[in-house]
């Protein structure tokens, strides 16, 4: 899995436009990459493990340049090594086809042992290579290409986005979905594919998102879409309202610290326009939201994955407080199979970046087959999660390219926190006058932030990490609202440093943690005013009395006193201190991995977008 391009032209030269999408993929992360391209009748594969620049020296004699079609893939391995061998794309043998494949083959092992058994050879580990070989048999027997990926994929188990090239009479661009995302578009002289609307931007700003099931059969100014069975199915163009030089650098040395500045704008987008003044209320554009049916909820269940289930941690944490709602929560991955019970008026929140992550998907079907009304925080207007939703806040940040999520992150906390107040009002918890004061500190916010992300503020973030380059390993913790930021704060470490960090809920450490602290030990903790701020005081004393290092960051004066370092956070209202406190760890860790030589936004072993279980 990671990425796919594909592109078919009357006009030729496609190769040069897909090297690019897959330079726009490379956010996502990967470790081999490759094409496939077709001028006439030959088929020609390069590929090769490593970055994208070790595949353009294979291709610098120009003798490509002129292909007419093509597909492309930049590769995180599941099934074998990275290695030239299992890089994609893949073909049968034959020089008839190539194929690039997102995604798991659950049955591959069976699939392969019945073609080896009729002679066919595998070059491969990988499942990718039984696609290639089941639409290679196809095609020998003499069926086009849509139907010979259509019979192919009667026989697969799993979860799979796939773009076949084919040459001869029967010969085209097909693709499909089942799971990872896809997306298509067709102009005058030419068809595009992509598993990331950010390849298609350079062409066209009017996209279709394919669906689970959808094969679609491209050629220029023409796009065909059924289902595996050829049945017929209408898919809606979609408008791209934002271009891709939102997603460029913008001047800054790495994409995450553009989005980690970005984040005062994100806030204003996610949350300015929702708030009603009057009311002290919020309202939402997609989905029923209205007083009753919130009324009726008898309790949330939230379902998420890696940051965005800190940030549905978050939403608990707010949501019990100002709406009074019972609210429970799920790695999304262990939800599916831990044969959940939900009571009548249950609200599934999925909350994810992408909306195509597997596992968040996958919950929130289980959820909705239970009973439950499915509801979602995304990012991807046009993504599975949204359109599998019956309700949804989206966050509007805009595209992230960093692997590590900051802006998303942040835009995820506002929009429960909006969640928070609507259901309160709605419910009569909280008043009018409560619900303006709530709002009126929200957009108190931006200013705050903005205060965060200045030079100095910034610079001295980057002081305190360059100091603990030698560190073993770090202590995250907070306690309350706050809890879930000690989490991220460590994640985001973990993430682009690969160094060891763990967070905890403070009052949890002498539960077993504390008896890993040693002298000199950085700890990081995260507190600011509020119900439990003491209760972090004590914690803190504990960890300073086993000879920790301690870090506050926060707004609580009173633990400033008690700490070796200090970072210092603007003051809010307890509920919002979370989205500013995490700013500090996302710039610790920026810091501390740019000492360290890190790839910031490419780590090692991590994709953006985690399509499979």
């Amino acid at each position: 899995m990671c990425g796919i391009v594909g592109a078919t032209s009357r006009t030729g030269a496609v190769l040069e436009g897909m090297i690019e999408g897959l330079r726009v993929l490379e956010y996502r992360g990967y470790d081999s990459c490759g094409v496939a391209v077709a001028d006439g009748e030959r088929i020609e594969i390069r590929r090769k493990v490593g970055r994208l620049s070790e595949l353009e020296k294979l291709l610098v004699d120009g003798a490509l340049s002129n292909a007419r079609i093509g597909v492309g893939h930049t590769r995180w391995a599941t099934h074998g090594k990275p290695s030239d061998e299992n890089a994609h794309p893949h073909s049968d043998g034959s020089g008839r086809l190539a194929l690039v494949h997102n995604g798991i083959i659950e049955n591959y092992l069976e699939l392969r042992k019945e073609l080896q058994a009729e002679g066919r050879v595998f070059t491969s580990e990988t499942d990718t290579e039984v696609l290639s070989h089941l639409v290679g048999r196809e095609l020998a027997r003499g069926a086009s290409l849509i139907d010979a990926v259509r019979a192919a994929l009667r026989r697969v188990h799993g979860y799979y986005a796939i773009a076949v090239m084919a040459n001869g009479a029967n010969g085209g661009l097909v693709c499909a979905r089942q799971g990872p995302p896809l997306v298509v578009a067709t102009t005058a002289d030419a068809a595009y594919l992509g598993s990331d609307v950010l390849a298609l931007l350079p062409y066209t700003r009017d996209v279709v998102y394919l669906e689970d099931g959808d094969v679609a059969e491209l050629a220029p100014g023409f796009a065909r879409i059924t289902d595996i069975h050829g049945a017929a199915r209408e898919r809606a163009v979609r408008r791209i309202t934002w271009d891709a030089e939102q997603a460029s650098k913008g001047g800054y040395p790495h994409f995450m610290l553009k989005e980690i500045h970005e984040q005062p704008d994100v806030l204003a987008r996610t949350a300015f326009d929702r708030i009603l003044s009057t009311s002290g209320d919020v309202s939402f554009e997609h989905g029923d939201w209205d007083d009753a049916r919130l009324r009726a909820l008898q309790r949330i269940q939230v379902v998420a994955c890696g940051t965005a289930l800190h940030a549905g941690y978050v939403a608990r944490y707010l949501i019990e407080h100002l709406a009074r709602i019972p609210v429970d929560l799920d790695f999304a991955s262990e939800f599916r199979y831990r044969d959940p019970r939900l009571v009548e008026h249950t609200m599934a929140l999925a909350v994810s970046q992408s909306g195509e992550t597997a596992d968040t998907l996958a919950a929130l079907r289980l959820a909705r087959e239970l009973g439950a009304w499915p509801v979602s925080v995304c990012n991807v207007m046009g993504s599975t999660v949204v359109r599998e939703s019956q309700a949804t806040i989206l966050t509007h940040a805009g595209p992230e390219i960093g692997v590590a999520s900051t802006k998303a992150f942040t835009a995820q906390v506002v929009a429960v926190f909006l969640l928070a107040v609507r259901l309160g009002r709605a419910r009569g918890v909280l008043s009018v006058e409560q619900g303006r004061r709530l709002l009126d500190e929200l957009r108190c916010l931006r200013p705050r932030m903005e205060a965060l992300l200045a030079p100095h503020s910034v610079e001295r973030v980057g002081e305190v990490a360059r100091g603990h380059l030698d560190a073993k390993g770090f202590f995250f913790l907070g306690r309350g609202v706050n809890f879930p930021i000690a989490l991220e704060g460590a994640l985001k470490l973990k993430e682009i440093s690969y160094v060891h960090a763990e967070g905890y809920a403070a009052g949890e450490m002498k539960h077993g943690p504390i008896a890993l602290i040693s002298k000199g030990m950085p700890i990081v903790v995260v507190n600011s005013p509020g119900a439990v701020a003491d209760k972090v005081r004590s914690n803190l004393h504990e960890v300073k009395a086993r000879g920790g290092h301690v870090i506050c960051v926060g707004s609580d004066r009173e633990s400033f006193e008690l700490a070796d370092e200090v970072i210092e956070v603007p003051q809010t209202i307890e509920p919002l201190s979370a989205v500013l406190n995490v700013i500090p760890l996302q710039l610790f860790a920026y810091h501390h991995a740019l000492a360290r030589g890190c790839d910031i936004d490419k780590p090692r072993n991590l994709a953006k977008s985690v399509t499979v279980e």
